[in-house]
C-alpha cells in the first residue's frame, strides 16, 4: 500500500518528505510535513500515529486491527488541537457501498423473514479477520437494523445467534478485497456485493483525503470527507 500510495502521490506532484521503517524516525521532521499516511501493520500502528500527532502532523491511518486504541488516539487529538484522520478502507467505491448497506439494513429491518450474513475475501498476507472493511459493514447493519446487535465471524451462518450477525472471512491468493452481503428468506435470496480489481482504489481514495485534510483539525472520517 505504501508504494502504492507514493506513487500516486507522485504522479499528482506531491513531494515525499520521509518514507518511514521501523529504524528512521529520525527523519521525520515535523515541520516540513504537511501530512503522513500510516499504512503499516496492526502492532506498529498505535506508536506510528500517536509520534506523528506529537509532532503536530496530521495524521490518516488506513491500517486495521488496532483499534482497541483508537479511543486513546482521538482523545489525545482533540486534546491536543490535533488532526486525525481513520478509514477501515479509502476507496470511494467502498464508502459507497457504506452507504448502500446502511439503507438496505434500514429497509430490511421491516422484514423480518430475511436472515442476513457476510462473505469477505482477502489476500492470504492480510493479518486481521475479519477485514476492517467487514466490520465497518457490520456496525453499519446493527446500527440500522433492529434485529441484529452485534457480528461474530464463524463458518457457518447456523451457529450464530438470531441477534448476530455471521461474518464468514476467507484468506485466498492475492485478492485484494470483495465483501458481500447476502439476505435470504425461503422465497428469495438477496445479494450486495464491492469486489476491489486492485488496491489502486484504495491508495487514491487515501491521497485525495491527504490533499483534503491539510487545514482541517480534530477527528474525522470518510463521512466527513463524502459530504
Amino acid at each position: 500500500m505504501g508504494k502504492t500510495i507514493e506513487a500516486i502521490a507522485l504522479k499528482k506532484g506531491f513531494q515525499i518528505t520521509a518514507r518511514i521503517q521501523e529504524d528512521n524516525w529520525h527523519e521525520l521532521d515535523g515541520k516540513s510535513v504537511d501530512v503522513a499516511i500510516e499504512f503499516s501493520q496492526p502492532e506498529a500502528a498505535y506508536d506510528n500515529i500517536m509520534k506523528c500527532l506529537k509532532m503536530g502532523i496530521p495524521t490518516i491511518s488506513g491500517t486495521t486491527g488496532w483499534l482497541e486504541h483508537k479511543d486513546t488516539v482521538e482523545s489525545y487529538c482533540r486534546t491536543n488541537g490535533g488532526t486525525f484522520f481513520y478509514a477501515s478502507n479509502f476507496s470511494i467505491g467502498v464508502n459507497i457501498f457504506f452507504q448502500i448497506n446502511e439503507m438496505v439494513a434500514k429497509m430490511m429491518d421491516r422484514f423480518p423473514d430475511y436472515s442476513v450474513h457476510m462473505e469477505e475475501v482477502h489476500h492470504i498476507h492480510k493479518k486481521d479477520s475479519p477485514s476492517g472493511t467487514g466490520i465497518t459493514l457490520a456496525e453499519g447493519i446493527a446500527a440500522n437494523h433492529g434485529a441484529i446487535q452485534s457480528w461474530v465471524e464463524t463458518d457457518d451462518v447456523k451457529k450464530a445467534d438470531p441477534n448476530q450477525l455471521p461474518i464468514l472471512s476467507s484468506r485466498e491468493g492475492e485478492v485484494p478485497g470483495t465483501h458481500s452481503l447476502h439476505y435470504e428468506s425461503e422465497v428469495d435470496s438477496i445479494m450486495i456485493e464491492h469486489k476491489a480489481h486492485s488496491r489502486e482504489g484504495f491508495a487514491q481514495g487515501a491521497v485525495l483525503v491527504a490533499e483534503w485534510i491539510v487545514d482541517k483539525k480534530g477527528v474525522l472520517s470518510m463521512k466527513d470527507f463524502m459530504k
